[in-house]
């Protein structure tokens, strides 16, 4: 839906930036990208000079009620210069930035003084399946934010998906089953792949990681050699703590040795069984995950999802159990960076 503006807009001088005390509509204008396509919803200002930090801040519950609706809001054309105007948006939505810990995937935290990290550290060259961030942590964050310091030369998009349309598109019996068995993460440190337990956790400290895990319901495992496994069951299909819908929400599918590529995986089950691989899963009794059941969701992961290039500047909400996010391969320099905010507990979400 687009918000139409009037003519008798109120005139900025240049190279103002400032939010007025007015009908925030008339500073900026809402419209889905794609027709047809609930995400991602694009605002943009109506107006020159609109602060996005400015504006944000004054109109948090709009923002809220458009991002249930629309999982994702990418902000568009608001200048946003740099990662200390991209904290501030953070600050003014959600109320700041959580710090990245239980990692799953590399990351560069950007400056000491901010939660603002790089988006991932993988190759430029490797694809990075759809996933909900967090969604294998008891704790993970509800919003999740991205900033386009420097768009890449080719390549490099972040598609999104929107995880009510995968739920209506997975077979009902799969999603039975996942309702009824829950799933089992299971992931391996210090074994020479993956990440070391002291990244993940943050920590040099056994004493500290095993506080953590058991504050948040993790079984920690010390292995020989100062290695590391950990286990812990996650609901596969929630309740969204705002909507009440029934989301589909998990690392299932993402942690699964069978979403490796097939080189990788082959060379990882020639030396580790499926139980020590650096992360596979489960159905929560332990049993296989068959592997028609995870294509099956692979095939479905792959086809809610939508694209666009980014372009400098440009901020993007999701709502993190509404959407999933992945990444594409790319050519050249880019930089995308991302803050998490809102801690949410899982065991706190009507789970099914």
């Amino acid at each position: 839906m687009t918000v139409s503006t009037s003519n008798a807009m109120p005139r900025m001088g240049r190279g103002a930036r400032k939010s007025l005390s007015t009908d925030p509509t008339r500073l900026v204008s809402f419209a889905p990208m794609f027709e047809g396509q609930r995400m991602p919803l694009v605002c943009r200002p109506a107006v020159p000079g609109v602060s996005l930090v400015e504006w944000a801040r004054d109109n948090r519950s709009l923002i809220e009620s458009r991002l249930l609706e629309h999982a994702v809001i990418l902000f568009r054309g608001f200048q946003v210069a740099d990662i200390a105007e991209f904290n501030r948006c953070v600050d003014g939505i959600s109320g700041g930035a959580l710090e990245y810990l239980f990692r799953a995937s590399p990351r560069t935290q950007i400056s000491g003084q901010f939660k603002i990290y790089s988006s991932t550290d993988y190759p430029a060259a490797e694809k990075i399946f759809p996933h909900n961030e967090h969604s294998y942590s008891p704790v993970f964050p509800r919003h999740l934010y991205f900033f386009c310091d420097t768009p890449s030369t080719t390549g490099g998009e972040t598609p999104f998906g929107d995880t009510r349309r995968l739920l209506a598109l997975i077979d009902p019996a799969v999603q039975e089953e996942f309702s009824r068995k829950r799933i089992l993460y299971v992931r391996n440190y210090g074994d020479g792949m993956g990440l070391p337990w002291q990244t993940v956790f943050q920590s040099e400290d056994r004493g500290e990681v095993e506080a953590y895990c058991a504050k948040i319901g993790i079984q920690a495992e010390w292995k020989p050699g100062n290695r590391l496994r950990t286990r812990q069951s996650g609901p596969a299909i929630v309740r969204h703590p705002l909507t009440g819908e029934r989301i589909w929400f998990n690392h299932g599918t993402f942690f699964n040795a069978l979403t490796l590529p097939d080189s990788i995986r082959d060379n990882l089950l020639r030396e580790f069984g499926p139980l020590d691989l650096p992360q596979n899963t489960f159905f929560g009794d332990g049993s296989p995950i068959p592997d028609d059941v995870i294509r099956h969701l692979q095939g479905i992961y792959r086809d809610v999802m939508v694209e666009f290039a980014w372009e400098k500047g440009d901020v993007v909400l999701l709502d993190n159990i509404l959407s999933v996010h992945a990444r594409n391969e790319f050519t050249g320099d880019r930089k995308i960076l991302t803050a998490m905010a809102i801690a949410q507990k899982s065991a706190d979400l009507a789970q099914e």
